[in-house]
């Protein structure tokens, strides 16, 4: 192929020349692309030019390819073939059905509005590629900061530049006491008083949980729980309550996930509410989303 060729050779080039092989006759394969029968012999004949021969033997049958016809229609097949599948993908990204999308959450709303909507997402855009990240709050608002996350939910602390983002309104979240099923207090309705004399595997001093049941101990004019292991890991807190008659609180929608895929796991229901501060769904204001992160932003948002 000369340097002129592959200088000026376009798609509408190639497309011609896969018709004339698939139709076997100038006017059809014209009509096939859209063009008029002496527009397209021009091409072919500006296309075989520039090919220093012939592409098609033109018999009382038809238009046959030639050797370096053939050649040539098998690699227009291949480079339309990627030509297309392009276009395909740059409409989905356009279109928000393609792409990737990185988005963080604290657990309670990951399981609640997150999970869900990517689960509807993908049903939409089997070819999206999303990252999800669990985290605390400061974790997750620092990495919205930086770039690293499109959106996240999550609670701003008192020290976030709230101009700095876009917010929605999220909701609060009840909290549940979960423990191993054989725990004496399992499945039973108690007084938060009546939870005292256990040990809590819960988030340290200052997490959302962590603060909504102390105040809930405070508020009703109990003590604070005193036999406390920290541990910011669900991971730690299952493990720890397999095998101990620990208390382990968590947000509502972790409780039932957890208690309804594990039978070795139950909720104690607290006579007094235990109540999380809302979290909000954010994203940088100065970080223009994708089409991608404003379908799934909105499939979170009707969850709320």
């Amino acid at each position: 192929m000369s340097s002129s060729l592959s200088n000026r050779l376009k798609p509408s080039h190639l497309r011609l020349i896969r018709a004339i092989n698939d139709w076997g006759k100038l006017q059809l394969a014209a009509d096939a692309v859209g063009m008029s029968q002496p527009a397209a012999s021009r091409m072919l004949s500006d296309i075989e030019a520039d090919a220093g021969g012939a592409l098609f033997d033109r018999l009382p049958r038809g238009m046959v390819p030639t050797a370096v016809g053939a050649a040539f229609v098998r690699r227009a097949r291949i480079i339309l073939a990627e030509v297309e599948a392009l276009d395909s993908e740059i409409e989905q990204l356009r279109t928000g059905l393609s792409g990737a999308v990185r988005v963080g959450a604290v657990t309670g709303p990951a399981v609640g509005a997150l999970v869900p909507a990517l689960t509807q997402m993908r049903q939409k855009a089997p070819e999206i590629r999303p990252t999800v990240e669990v985290a605390p709050s400061v974790t997750l608002i620092r990495g919205l900061e930086e770039g690293r996350f499109d959106f996240v939910l999550a609670r701003l602390g008192a020290n976030n530049d709230t101009r700095s983002f876009h917010a929605y309104p999220g909701r609060t979240e009840e909290v549940s006491l979960v423990v191993r099923s054989t725990h004496p207090l399992a499945d039973r309705v108690v007084s938060l008083s009546g939870t005292l004399p256990f040990e809590f595997v819960i988030q340290e001093p200052g997490s959302p949980i962590r603060t909504a049941l102390e105040k809930s101990f405070l508020e009703h004019r109990l003590p604070t729980p005193s036999k406390v292991t920290n541990s910011s890991s669900l991971l730690i807190a299952l493990s720890y309550i397999a095998v101990t008659d620990a208390i382990a609180p968590q947000t509502r929608e972790v409780a039932q996930l957890l208690t309804r895929t594990n039978s070795a796991l139950s909720v104690i229901e607290t006579e007094e509410d235990i109540t999380v501060s809302s979290f909000l769904v954010l994203h940088h204001r100065h970080h223009p989303l994708s089409p991608l992160a404003k379908n799934l932003l909105h499939e979170v948002l009707q969850r709320m």
